[in-house]
């Protein structure tokens, strides 16, 4: 089996799914309805870019952890602290941090616990894990305004300004920000975006539903880029 292959054809579909999902998304926040066919692509989409993910994992252990007991069943790491991912690496990925541990380093850097920007995989997992697809709620419409910082040389943070705050010492990107605006101070390192954005939710999140669908896919394949040539 050629996994790589497999990965490179998940991502390819997602991406074209992630436009139909536009599309519709769109139309339905018009509506205020979620069409039938919005609902599959969102099962279709989520249930690729997970598979994504294990594939990566049973590629990684076939390759480095060869004492792992074949018999387990096989996840991408996502665990909320570092005790818990220390404890999921030592019993699915054993011996990954000696065999490799620039891979073992970048499944760390991933998880929700390492940085705020990972933040969506905590509410990707729970999508998956609870068959949140087809529960996008039509509810009244909620309207954020969403700050996005794109930082010179790759990276990119983004918040809702009414959910978060920052206290005085908070930098992105070695960016200071202002306390007093909540934005970073003016930089030739940075691009800051600010959109109001009226969106649905999944049921029982509290996230935009539309900035989940995006995240996901630009962070699954950066995961990938990062680990495609030691897999």
């Amino acid at each position: 089996m050629n996994r790589k292959a497999d990965i490179e054809a998940l991502l390819n579909g997602a991406g074209r799914t992630l436009l139909t999902i536009h599309e519709k998304y769109n139309n339905s926040l018009h509506s205020m309805t979620i069409s039938a066919d919005l609902k599959i692509d969102l099962k279709n989409y989520f249930g690729n870019l997970r598979s994504v993910l294990d594939y990566l994992a049973r590629c990684i252990v076939d390759k480095y952890c060869p004492n792992a007991n074949s018999k387990n069943n096989l996840y991408f790491p996502i665990r909320k602290n570092q005790s818990l991912f220390d404890d999921v690496m030592r019993t699915s990925y054993p011996d990954l941090q000696k065999n490799c541990k620039y891979v073992y380093d970048i499944l760390e850097a991933f998880q929700p616990f390492k940085k705020t920007e990972n933040a969506w995989l905590v509410h990707f997992n729970e999508i998956n894990n609870k068959n949140k697809h087809e529960r996008l709620v039509p509810q009244k419409a909620i309207q954020t305004e969403r700050v996005t910082v794109q930082i010179k040389g790759g990276g990119k943070v983004s918040w809702n300004a009414s959910a978060v705050k920052f206290g005085s010492g908070v930098s992105i990107g070695g960016v200071p920000i202002n306390p007093y605006t909540q934005m970073p101070y003016p930089s030739n390192t940075q691009t800051v975006k600010i959109e109001d954005w009226v969106d649905f939710q999944f049921e029982g999140t509290k996230v935009s539903a539309i900035w989940l669908i995006r995240e996901s896919f630009e962070h699954i394949q950066k995961i990938y880029s990062d680990l495609k040539d030691k897999i």
